[in-house]
């Protein structure tokens, strides 16, 4: 169930690294590859009164799976964006509570 929410990276960007990104992750994670969904957000940023290329960032909605899966996660996360020529990369987390998110109307709790 990992959702990963892209920001400032490319449509075309994402495609290059996706199946090698969500492939690591999926093993990491122990779960099949299908479990994810990347979501590119088409934001447009501004700063003094012009338009200016996106920053890098990219939140992770998903399950605690610990502290040890969570860093290596991020380091996945970095190394695949790195790989496309891109210096910097954010990456925050945002943790569902599974008696919080339900499926057809059943929590996971």
């Amino acid at each position: 169930m990992p959702q990963l929410i892209i920001r400032g990276i490319t449509v075309e960007q994402v495609k290059t690294i996706s199946e090698p990104l969500v492939q690591e992750l999926a093993t990491l994670c122990d779960c099949g590859t299908d479990n994810f969904t990347l979501e590119i957000m088409n934001s447009i940023f501004v700063f003094d009164g012009e338009e200016v290329p996106g920053y890098p960032f990219i939140e992770v909605k998903w399950f605690d799976r610990g502290r040890e899966i969570q860093d290596e996660f991020a380091n996945i996360i970095t190394k695949q964006v790195h790989s496309l020529g891109i210096p910097e990369v954010e990456v925050a987390f945002h943790t569902f509570r599974e008696s919080d998110y339900y499926l057809n109307g059943k929590s996971f709790a």
